[in-house]
């Protein structure tokens, strides 16, 4: 299956990704079929640079077949190519791993904790 993908480039802690048309069973900075533009997560999000688009040869890839991954059809859909996809939910994703435990560890004891509420009005009824 072809996808339309980033590959990595760049230096240690600088990235610059390229967008590329590759197979999905290839490496990601692998061997592909064709460069369609790049781009530059360093830059702001204001400047043109940041994202360079061969755009007649990504609608030729798109129209035989070829399906963008999630970071491509999000650029894809700031430069209105395509339709933006919808936005994820992950809402454990700003937690960090260890609060996380302890937030299911929380809602773990919760219910053990209405349970003996619950128990506790049932026994003041009998006396």
């Amino acid at each position: 299956m072809l996808k339309l993908r980033l590959s990595m480039g760049g230096t240690k802690k600088r990235p610059v990704y390229k967008i590329v048309v590759a197979d999905s069973r290839f490496a990601r900075d692998g061997r592909f079929i064709e460069k369609l533009g790049f781009y530059n997560p360093l830059l702001p999000k204001e400047k043109e640079d940041r994202i360079g688009l061969q755009l007649e040869r990504v609608k030729y890839w798109l129209s035989q077949g070829a399906q963008p991954t999630t970071r491509v059809a999000r650029i894809l859909g700031e430069k209105q190519i395509i339709e933006m996809p919808k936005q994820g939910n992950n809402p454990h994703k700003a937690i960090p791993k260890k609060d996380r435990k302890k937030e299911t560890d929380e809602k773990a004891d919760a219910p053990k904790a209405e349970e003996k509420k619950a128990d506790a009005p049932k026994a003041e009824e009998k006396k």
